[in-house]
């Protein structure tokens, strides 16, 4: 990883600064820093921009570094809105538009690694790279907890978080979980599941949260999934970044998500959890660097994603070990193979 040495001068442009923009009549938070070529940081549900704070400022001395809070979360507006995953990615295309970024490296955390997907499916001129970290969306497997909260009972349950010491005996519970998992990955998932529930008693959060689980997930899992247009990031660089301990996406959809991404690179962080931005920072900003530095931009081409419509995706143009290509061509629905 190359050295970094801001100089005083610097300093105050690498710290996110806390900036609004109106768009459609909502306010819309983000942090930005830096300058050069754009980086587009998208959290997963119930999180919010500052959840970057360990790697945004690092990579900030390269780049522009854009993290959004999603409608429905942080310090953007939370109303009664569409909080699907195209309206997330229509929301990113709106935000860069108004701050005139062309092109972006786009980078997606849990859900917001589904947002990425879909924001470079409906908008492929924008997208330079993609970076795909501890992502939904891969197939319908997903924690437990989340197909329950996405009950009706599951998410009206949350409205007990506003009772006196309810939140605080669940951070206790929390807490002696983490001690008594330690340092793998549910324990280290454990702080930041604490962190994210605690913004939930808020009412208009807790209604935006409900609205964003239950338009990607119900109690089978995972109701969107990418693996039926993911061969159309053929044009695109793809990085995926997985912990091995992941919790909540467990790391078998990385492989997956690799075998049927033809091209793309595969990053596991051994024994971190579902942010393993937070696990080892600094090794995140380097593999983040290292990609970007070793594969150019993609050069959009209408023929070309229009061919691949065409064409789909056969067995042949999926790669790594043969499980895991059935696997993948299993949760695709695939109703016929080749023996392999």
């Amino acid at each position: 990883m190359s050295e970094r040495k801001p100089n005083l001068r610097t300093v105050r442009e690498l710290t996110p600064t806390l900036q609004y923009r109106t768009i459609h009549g909502y306010r819309r938070a983000y942090r930005i820093a830096g300058s050069g070529p754009a980086i587009l940081l998208i959290h997963g549900i119930g999180d919010n921009s500052t959840t970057w704070s360990t790697v945004q400022t690092a990579l900030a001395q390269r780049f522009t570094v854009i993290a959004p809070d999603l409608l429905g979360h942080g310090k953007s507006d939370k109303p009664r809105a569409d909080y699907s995953v195209a309206a997330y990615a229509n929301g990113m295309r709106d935000l860069l538009s108004v701050l005139g970024i062309d092109t972006v490296t786009v980078v997606g955390h849990s859900l917001g690694g589904g947002v990425a997907m879909q924001f470079a499916y409906q908008f492929p001129q924008l997208v330079d790279r993609l970076i795909l970290v501890g992502a939904g969306g891969v197939t319908k497997d997903v924690n437990i907890a989340l197909r329950v909260a996405s009950l009706p009972m599951g998410t009206e349950a949350l409205a007990l978080l506003r009772l006196p010491l309810v939140l605080p005996a669940l951070q206790l519970v929390g807490r002696l979980g983490g001690a008594m998992f330690g340092s793998t990955g549910a324990g280290r998932d454990i702080p930041d599941m604490l962190r994210i529930l605690a913004d939930l008693p808020e009412p208009t959060a807790s209604s935006a949260f409900a609205r964003t689980l239950r338009a990607v997930v119900d109690w089978r899992g995972q109701v969107v999934t990418m693996l039926d247009r993911c061969y159309l990031t053929q044009s695109v660089p793809v990085q995926l970044i997985w912990g091995s301990g992941d919790s909540v996406i467990p790391v078998g959809h990385a492989e997956m998500a690799h075998a049927a991404m033809p091209g793309s690179q595969l990053e596991i962080f051994p024994g971190s959890g579902h942010f393993p931005f937070h696990d080892d920072p600094d090794r995140f900003v380097e593999v983040v660097e290292k990609f970007i530095d070793g594969t150019q931009p993609a050069v959009y081409d209408q023929e070309y994603l229009r061919t691949l419509l065409r064409t789909g995706i056969e067995e042949s143009a999926l790669s790594g070990p043969a499980d895991t290509r059935v696997a993948v061509l299993d949760a695709m629905g695939a109703d016929e193979r080749s023996a392999t």
